[in-house]
């Protein structure tokens, strides 16, 4: 029984082509239906994100060539000429298939190696197709064991624990040096897309004392209401800044936010109480000379980056460790699949190996 797979990601398609091809659950499951009703795949998982669209399934019988067909229907599907696909598109079958979905879900085909959102978007994906009645036994096998496979890989090695973003670096370096943030107030200055990370990093470790301040209310509002905190005006500017322990900013503005008589007059306020300060603005929000005043910790983007720079390279390091997880599970599943006498890559395996493994 063969597996195949048709797909383009952010390795093969600019944004534009990738948001033509992109599918809502609602289309998902449509095209599902229609390649099942068309006699072209029996079993049918659509996988798509902002960087990936994946038609996985398992021809029917009489299907004499699936992996033609099912490129011709996405291209009619989404309405476009299929030369417009012509070198965006890969190919997989069989043992590759596998192999493919198996490094999405370790994170190593992620725009970002290691990332985690992944992990939760072939778990979603699969959840739909499942309960649309789309997969069967070879897919359902395949995606089981590609999320154990994720998790695997994230609990036995470290390519996704090491942040990547300078929003998550700055996070991560606050709760070493504070040795945990679930008793400290955090402020965070600014309501763009770096705040919306680092806000959505202290959702995610349920981090309870954030204060969200940002000159247009209306946007810090919506960055509350999406991942929670508490709207400050920007006018309680000081009074904020006595209350914080840790101060992250990412505001545009030309000059600096936080002047140096600000922050002193704001430390006296505190007894020069610590205060720790992250500044992510491009140019920085933070005077320079803040970082000499008495109990005043000053880190800024070029600090996280450094720190970035050195993770990327401990997370490549770990490609190996990974990489040896996926070829036992390859192993386990091309032994499982022999049951059906499946030919990969013109390699097939008895039914004697699976009967003995």
């Amino acid at each position: 029984m063969e597996i195949i797979l048709i797909g383009l990601s952010h390795h093969t398609a600019a944004v534009e082509l990738r948001e033509r091809v992109a599918f809502s659950v609602e289309q998902a499951c449509n095209a599902a239906d229609q390649l099942r009703s068309g006699g072209i795949l029996k079993e049918v998982l659509v996988l798509s994100t902002c960087n990936r669209s994946e038609l996985y399934g398992v021809p029917c019988e009489a299907a004499a060539d699936s992996i033609g067909a099912t490129e011709l229907f996405l291209a009619s599907f989404h309405q476009l000429e299929p030369a417009e696909l012509n070198g965006a598109l890969y190919r997989r079958r069989g043992l590759d298939v596998a192999r493919h979905i198996y490094r999405v879900t370790a994170g190593l085909d992620s725009m970002f190696l290691g990332e985690a959102e992944i992990l939760g978007q072939v778990r979603e994906a699969y959840r739909i197709a499942l309960d649309h009645g789309t997969t069967g036994r070879v897919l359902n096998r395949l995606f089981q064991d590609a999320l154990a496979l994720g998790k695997r890989v994230r609990a036995e090695t470290k390519i996704s624990t090491l942040p990547v973003s300078v929003a998550f670096a700055g996070v991560k370096l606050a709760e070493r040096i504070f040795s945990g943030l679930d008793n400290h107030r955090v402020l965070v200055l600014g309501a763009g897309a770096t705040s919306e990370q680092v806000v959505r990093h202290l959702r995610d470790r349920g981090i309870p004392k954030v204060r969200i301040l940002n000159r247009t209310v209306e946007n810090a509002q919506g960055l509350a209401d999406r991942f929670g905190g508490e709207v400050v005006p920007w006018e309680n500017l000081p009074a904020a800044l006595q209350w914080a322990d840790l101060v992250v900013t990412s505001v545009s503005r030309p000059d600096p936010v936080l002047t140096r008589e600000l922050l002193e007059r704001a430390m006296e306020m505190r007894g020069r109480r610590s205060l720790m300060l992250i500044d992510l603005g491009v140019p920085r929000n933070v005077a320079p000379t803040a970082g000499d005043l008495y109990n005043v910790h000053l880190y800024n983007i070029d600090d996280l980056t450094e720190i970035v720079q050195q993770n990327k390279k401990a997370r490549e390091e770990e490609i190996p460790r990974a990489e040896a997880i996926i070829e036992e599970h390859l192993e386990n599943f091309m032994r499982w699949h022999a049951w059906g006498g499946c030919e990969f890559h013109g390699r097939k395996v008895p039914r004697e190996a699976s009967q003995q493994a």
